[in-house]
């Protein structure tokens, strides 16, 4: 298996999953040009791809939805929730009925040799997922937007390969930041976005000896820095209760402009 990172922030999300037989991206949330020229950048097409799976409805998730799955009319999975969020978006246009497939929170489904995992988090929207998948071999899970994590989470991401696990704030830097009170309260919230140091922590819970790869991801443009999530992930991992160090592992940070590298598991 592997995946990259084609962007990843506030502004807009989408993650390649790919085996040597089944390609999917989970999220569309920029541009149909974004993710096409992603995927050309790592020799893979968009005619190939097998099916497209949302976590949730909010715009920069779907953003590219309508356009890409009429352009190459590609199967969109998605719990009932989150489906009923993109048929009322008005901004999305018409897509065909037939693509989408309803799944379920804990409801494991094949997309051919790949199987999904879908499992619930606390976010502010309607239905919420989190994905993980596997080829038999090798298993990778895309987490983000989450208010806080618990142990049926930590459950969902034992055993991995691969990671990209949402890092999405430094907690001074929002409170002393501009956003309103309001704002500021959902993004700290149970059903807001996990931050740098809680993505420490709950990393610290699913390390192993198997993982080969870590990517930060869904960062703030005005709460938030690389380096800044970095160091603090980092920082959880080696001080906290757990066997290893930060630098046992490969971490890096998604971008929410350019395409990570082509991460192999």
């Amino acid at each position: 298996m592997d995946f990259c990172s084609i962007a990843s922030g506030s502004s807009g999300n989408c993650i390649y999953v790919g085996s040597d037989q089944t390609s999917v991206l989970i999220d569309t949330g920029i541009s149909r040009k974004r993710i096409v020229d992603g995927l050309h950048e790592i020799d893979r097409k968009p005619e190939e791809l097998k099916g497209i799976l949302i976590t949730h409805e909010h715009s920069d998730h779907i953003k590219g939805l309508g356009v890409m799955s009429r352009k190459y009319h590609i199967p969109i999975y998605a719990t009932a929730g989150t489906i009923d969020g993109i048929r009322n978006s008005t901004s999305l246009g018409q897509i065909d009925e037939d693509l989408f497939h309803t799944i379920r929170a804990d409801g494991k489904f094949q997309i051919e040799d790949l199987e999904v995992e879908p499992f619930a988090i606390s976010h502010d929207a309607a239905e919420p997922v989190a994905y993980r998948l596997d080829n038999g071999e090798k298993s990778v899970a895309v987490v983000t937007d989450l208010g806080y994590y618990d142990e049926k989470i930590v459950s969902h991401l034992k055993d991995l390969d691969g990671v990209l696990l949402e890092s999405n704030h430094d907690i001074h830097m929002l409170q002393v930041g501009s956003y309103p009170y309001y704002l500021k309260q959902r993004i700290l919230g149970n059903r807001g976005h996990l931050s740098n140091e809680n993505a420490g922590r709950l990393l610290c819970e699913i390390l192993n000896d198997r993982i080969k790869t870590i990517l930060l991801g869904h960062l703030s443009r005005e709460n938030n820095y690389e380096a800044l999530a970095y160091e603090t992930v980092c920082a959880e991992v080696t001080l906290g209760d757990n066997p290893y160090k930060a630098g046992d592992f490969p971490i890096a940070v998604a971008a929410r402009d350019h395409i990570s590298s082509l991460y192999a598991l």
